[in-house]
């Protein structure tokens, strides 16, 4: 039997932007309108098995509320994250906007070789869109990290965003596994000969480790 690869996946961003509506499409391929959905207390948790690249995959995800007053109580839950989905509203600039203080966030509790994605959702919302594609990419791009809009009532781009982080969070862990061969300077011996002047070791060099360390429901 295959081992199955344990991941972990946070979902981040503003109070109402749809992060709990995107986990609901993802894992159970439902959506909820906008007034039977409740906002998410304190952290909400969910399993999901998938196959990503010939492996089985059993991802962890934590859709994290967005008011500030549960900001202490999600901190822990960073805590052994290798992928995190930072999520905004394509109709709300406010939500955008605050995309720079959930970056600091990370910076405070996450590694830097954590996969991150933007997600701008609700692109069904085009009618009354205030954040463009160009600006949300451009925004992605400037902190290296993966954009995709999408839009959890029609499906648009949900299953692509997850599976996207897990394929970049197993690109990471192969990445890290691979053995690093170490070249082994030659040895050339001196003659003790004055009329031959025979050149030293020649050092080739070492290289090193980069220690660096995203669905079939």
């Amino acid at each position: 039997m295959a081992d199955v690869v344990n991941c972990k996946l946070l979902l981040i961003g503003n109070s109402s932007v749809g992060k709990s509506s995107l986990l609901l499409r993802f894992t159970d391929k439902q959506w909820l309108p906008e007034d039977e959905a409740s906002a998410t207390i304190g952290v909400d948790f969910r399993i999901c098995k998938m196959e990503v690249k010939g492996k089985k995959v059993k991802l962890s995800l934590w859709d994290t509320a967005g008011q500030e007053r549960f900001r202490t109580i999600t901190a822990s839950y960073y805590r052994g994250a290798e992928g995190v989905i930072l999520v905004y509203d394509v109709s709300n600039r406010d939500s955008f906007d605050a995309l720079p203080r959930w970056f600091t966030e990370l910076e405070t509790y996450v590694p830097t070789s954590v996969v991150k994605m933007i997600v701008g959702n609700k692109v069904d919302k085009e009618y009354s869109r205030v954040v463009s594609e160009v600006e949300g990419r451009k925004f992605a791009e400037s902190q290296g990290c993966l954009f995709v809009e999408a839009s959890a009532k029609t499906n648009i781009g949900v299953p692509e965003a997850f599976l996207e982080v897990v394929e970049k969070i197993l690109d990471a862990r192969e990445s890290k596994a691979k053995p690093t061969s170490t070249a082994t300077a030659p040895v050339v011996h001196q003659s003790n000969t004055s009329t031959y002047n025979m050149p030293g070791n020649i050092s080739l060099g070492e290289s090193t480790p980069n220690e660096d360390y995203g669905c079939n429901c």
